[in-house]
């Protein structure tokens, strides 16, 4: 009797530190699920990139359309004749780094991108997700008919933006997003070629695979004689499996960086306004 209950108690030590490991490990998991992901669901906002990056291997091919200013009417079917489109490749070289090509039709611009996690945020631990992105563009569009001047080193744009993020609850994701632009080419003799903006942006979700987002980037050295404007743009995200389809409206024409940045020149007072989407292929 009494070496059945030593061997009682030596199993019952055994099994009792066999649990404590396994809890410890399972608060080890725990703690590394508290990571948050989802903020966003793609890689954009509306214009704005947003804390999104592609996963490890993961490939992406983004098509964007903007139509003409809805006040056209109804000759131009209300914008629908015009349209300008966009695609870009999207590649994840890794879970925190990712690479991109696009080109614009709108004044033929190709552009480069590289975007990676500097930091994600984490329950109890950062409250916010930042991201690098950088870019360059080449503006193909500049005709040197109208400009004779013009050199191959000033159709160069490139841009530099901090974005950071914060998924407040299930429904709710917010971005703010300091943003360098220099153009080595500007409209405006007295513009500076370096400029400064802050973004705001965000999304609210309504349901399961359906979020109302938006976006406003104030720029902060624009001169007072400028005809270009702040863009502003709002839209619905609807997420189907492998696609993600972005519906908005905005009153930026362009799609690149330097350009919706830059170069908007749409008021929404005044209906110019243009629709537009994005559609993402994932594979």
């Amino acid at each position: 009797m009494r070496k059945l209950l030593i061997i009682f108690l030596w199993i019952s030590s055994i099994t009792a530190f066999a649990q404590d490991d396994l809890l410890n490990d399972l608060e080890g998991n725990f703690e590394e699920d508290k990571k948050v992901s989802s903020v966003f669901k793609g890689l954009k906002i509306i214009n704005m990139e947003s804390t999104k990056l592609a996963a490890e291997k993961d490939f992406y091919f983004l098509i964007s359309h903007r139509f003409g200013t809805l006040n056209s009417g109804i000759k131009d079917l209300f914008g629908l004749d015009n349209a300008n489109i966009r695609f870009s490749f999207v590649y994840g070289l890794s879970d925190w780094f990712t690479i991109g090509l696009s080109r614009s039709s709108a004044s033929k611009i190709y552009d480069a991108h590289l975007k990676y996690r500097l930091i994600q945020q984490e329950e109890g631990k950062f409250p916010f997700t930042v991201v690098g992105f950088n870019s360059v563009e080449f503006n193909t569009g500049l005709d040197e008919v109208n400009f004779p001047l013009i050199e191959s080193k000033h159709r160069y744009a490139y841009t530099s933006q901090l974005l950071i993020s914060r998924k407040f609850d299930d429904k709710f994701s917010f971005q703010f997003t300091p943003v360098f632009l220099h153009e080595n080419f500007v409209e405006n003799d007295v513009q500076e070629n370096s400029q400064f903006l802050l973004g705001l942006g965000g999304r609210y979700k309504i349901s399961k695979r359906v979020t109302i987002n938006f976006e406003y980037h104030a720029h902060m050295n624009r001169v007072a004689q400028s005809k270009f404007r702040n863009p502003l743009s709002l839209g619905v995200d609807i997420e189907t499996g492998g696609h993600v389809f972005q519906l908005h409206m905005t009153n930026s024409r362009f799609m690149n960086e330097a350009g919706y940045l830059a170069r908007t020149v749409g008021d929404w007072g005044n209906g110019d306004i243009f629709f537009g989407f994005n559609i993402w292929r994932v594979f």
